[in-house]
């Protein structure tokens, strides 16, 4: 009797511990109907085309997300209140209002709508229709920057296609935008000529820098990528069953999820190797793929790193986007599933699954939640989920934007602190290799309280060019902007590391927006005495003469001379520079607000209101120039609709290029680039006044910037040009000198001559007449 009572002691203290905990404990959202009371949506009410439902969440703004079922619901609060059903506004005549396809693009919301876009500005609470869509299209495609307020991140957030899905490719019309889907235009792309080729979907990976088209053909896809090194070939082809949606997990890592009902892949490379992804219990493999587990799939929901799929079993599967592979491990049954249930990821380790419920009486629907916390789940011990080994893993760059200029580098630093006893392996990884080149180091850096290792890592990171030991058929074009992110996490990382997600920095491989050129002025005009500094302040205006200037820039004199203001406060004041003295000016390169370097690269220079009295002191032959060299006015007869002022590192071609093959047809012509590895200088001509040049860095391989600004320069010392030519000067006084030696070799010999008597006679005559004649007129008066 003894013995029965201590069994069943034993198995009543052990049934709260062995019984399966319910993944979450349901409860209603009921609040805020009083501010609908009797109102009525207004407009026609939206609803979504598929059978299963859609949740899309903001990347940037976790509060805003959007519900697409039998009814939209647009949420700023995480579906925290009672709701009305989206509506877009009648006069829209959006005719059947269905919607296929949703997106977040920075501040506003676009849907397709019956074949056309439509912009949601929910700050404003305003629709748009876009522009520029003459085609149907069913889906739109974009991705979202969360790392700063940096262009780039802008542009990003911006880039939106719009594109009907399963269209014949070589047929097919697609559109781009770069405003938010307020406007689009034709995107070229290279057409397939083989019949029965479908688009799957295009997207911009900008994680890679490039535009990837997906092609179906014959239960087969593959990406088809836009620039090199990619271009040249597809990424490896892929099961496609059914129609498989397309997600890009946020932070810009090349994460793509493709799912259907019963398909289930992940590529960790933006496209290039698409692998299905397995379920697993504990290190034992249950099932290679979805389809094999024979899971009916009802929706997804992802985050940076994290992956849930809710079924129409009713169960949950939750699996992490390893660095290296990513699987699902299935969580204990719970009723939790309804044709109007979605998953949605509220933060790190934290799920909520959503339905809409109706209200017989308010317009308002509530929303039941099921909230699920990720890490409290996986601390059952039926999930045979091993301990996380990292207690610390830390980066000042995490969620950070950087950028790298052409010939910069980058310096990152990361702190690991795995569990005694514990190998983790941490492991660094880019984005876009064909651009982005990394060396990491890491070592001991000494003991935590607890007696724990502490790992310092130091990463590198620069242009992959720069490196040496990529082959040139695998590098991106170096001249051509790109991106990659840098995402450091722990290769062998148990699932049960909920909270320790990689470390990721999005890296721009660009323009260095601090940087700034300034021409040096050691000596100026007004340190001279030359011009008063005061007198420039005081809307100071000069002329120049219509023989000296070109408002078209073509070296031709203008009909009338030109009255110029100075701006003082622009250009300060000007540097001195004497006229017969070649010269070229010395460009300083600066970063906020610091001096970096004496810039050597090759510049061009323009006066800005048409002076063409200056030459250059290097024709193409003397440059050495092996083809034809450019100058201002090939410039602009090829870019007229940008300006005078279009030369810049984009459109320049180098002479000396060996690529270059313009042929040498005038080795006499000026020679108008400036830098680099020739002496080229100017020579004034012989006026004096003010120049006030542009100044454009055209080395395509010394920064990603244009490199641009104005400055001023006064030029002095030459003497007003005569007003006869040389040439009739110079005649007349030689006649003059052979005049006056004549007539001082000839009057000595005739004064003693007769005639010489005969000339005195008559000036002394002529001299008495004179003096009497004024002698009588003084009388006279």
């Amino acid at each position: 009797m003894l013995v029965l009572m201590l069994v069943a002691a034993a198995t009543l203290r052990l049934c709260p511990l062995t019984r399966a905990q319910p993944l979450c404990r349901i409860y209603t959202v009921r609040t805020g109907k009083m501010f609908y009371g009797g109102q009525q949506t207004q407009g026609d009410n939206l609803y979504f085309s598929s059978v299963t439902t859609h949740l899309i969440t903001h990347p940037c703004k976790k509060n805003i997300a959007l519900y697409l079922g039998r009814q939209l619901f647009f949420t700023r609060n995480n579906f925290e209140s009672s709701l009305l059903p989206l509506s877009i506004p009648t006069s829209m005549q959006v005719g059947i209002p269905e919607v296929t396809s949703a997106h977040f693009a920075g501040s506003v919301l676009l849907l397709v709508v019956n074949q056309k876009v439509y912009v949601y500005d929910y700050e404003a609470n305003s629709w748009n229709a876009s522009i520029g869509i003459k085609h149907s299209v069913s889906h739109i495609s974009g991705d979202n920057c969360c790392y700063s307020e940096h262009t780039l991140c802008l542009d990003i957030s911006n880039s939106i296609f719009a594109y009907l899905r399963g269209d014949q490719i070589s047929q097919t019309t697609i559109y781009f935008s770069e405003t938010q889907g307020y406007r689009f235009q034709k995107y070229a792309h290279e057409r397939q000529a083989e019949p029965g080729v479908l688009l799957g979907g295009i997207f911009y990976f900008h994680s890679l820098s490039q535009v990837g088209l997906l092609l179906i053909d014959q239960g087969k896809a593959k990406f088809k990528y836009s620039d090199h090194p990619l271009n040249d070939s597809f990424g490896l082809p892929f099961d496609y069953n059914g129609t498989l949606d397309v997600l890009i997990t946020p932070g810009q890592k090349g994460i793509l999820i493709f799912w259907f009902e019963r398909s289930l892949l992940v590529s960790q490379s933006a496209g290039q190797f698409v692998n299905p992804v397995r379920v697993q219990e504990g290190h034992r493999i249950l099932y290679s793929s979805i389809f094999e587990a024979n899971i009916t799939i009802h929706n997804v929901a992802v985050n940076d790193n994290e992956l849930v799929v809710l079924t129409r079993e009713s169960n949950l599967y939750y699996g992490s986007l390893g660095i290296l592979s990513s699987f699902l491990i299935k969580f204990s049954d719970q009723t939790i599933w309804s044709q109007e249930a979605a998953p949605m990821f509220t933060g790190l380790g934290m799920l909520e699954i959503l339905s809409p419920l109706r209200d017989s009486v308010f317009p308002a629907f509530d929303f039941r939640k099921c909230p699920v916390n990720i890490q409290a789940v996986l601390m059952d011990p039926q999930l045979q989920v091993d301990v996380c080994k990292v207690e610390l893993l830390q980066g000042e760059f995490d969620n950070k934007m950087y950028v790298i200029d052409m010939n910069s580098e980058l310096e990152l630093t990361a702190v690991m602190i795995p569990k005694p006893g514990t190998s983790p392996v941490p492991l660094a990884m880019v984005s876009n290799p064909h651009s982005l080149g990394l060396q990491a180091i890491i070592y001991e850096e000494g003991y935590t309280g607890d007696g724990s290792i502490k790992h310092r890592l130091n990463i590198s990171l620069k242009q992959q060019h720069h490196w040496g030991r990529a082959d040139p058929n695998f590098t991106s074009s170096i001249k051509r902007p790109t991106t990659s992110t840098i995402t450091l996490d722990i290769a062998n990382k148990e699932i049960s590391c909920v909270d320790l997600k990689p470390l990721t920095a999005l890296i721009s491989i660009g323009c260095d927006l601090e940087k700034k050129i300034i021409v040096q002025n050691k000596i100026s005009a007004c340190y001279k005495g030359v011009l008063d500094p005061v007198t420039l302040q005081d809307n100071y205006s000069y002329v120049i003469e219509k023989e000296a200037y070109d408002p078209n820039f073509r070296g031709q004199m203008a009909t009338k001379d030109l009255v110029v203001h100075y701006p003082y406060k622009q250009l300060g004041c000007p540097l001195l520079i004497y006229y017969a003295t070649p010269w070229k000016p010395v460009v300083e390169l600066w970063r906020e607000g610091k001096f970096q370097e004496i810039i050597k690269a090759e510049y061009v220079l323009l006066e800005v209101n048409g002076l063409f009295t200056y030459t250059y002191s290097l024709t193409a032959d003397s440059a050495r120039c092996t083809s034809q060299p450019q100058n201002w006015t090939t410039i602009m007869e090829n870019t007229s609709d940008k300006g005078p002022f279009a030369w810049d590192r984009e459109n320049y071609v180098s002479c000396h290029d060996p690529k270059n093959d313009a042929p040498l047809r005038w080795p006499h012509v000026q020679y108008q680039i400036l830098g680099g590895q020739t002496a080229n200088k100017i020579t004034f001509d012989q006026r004096n006044g003010i120049y006030v040049f542009f100044i454009s860095i055209v080395d395509p391989y010394y920064s990603y910037c244009h490199l641009q600004t104005t400055f001023s320069v006064y030029v002095y010392g030459a003497f007003p040009l005569p007003i006869f030519p040389e040439e009739i000067t110079s005649f007349l006084l030689m006649v003059t000198i052979l005049l006056s030696v004549w007539l001082a070799y000839m009057i000595p010999k005739v004064w003693h001559m007769e005639q010489g008597h005969r000339f005195k006679a008559f000036w002394g005559s002529l001299c008495r007449r004179c003096r009497k004649f004024c002698a009588h007129f003084w009388c006279r008066r």
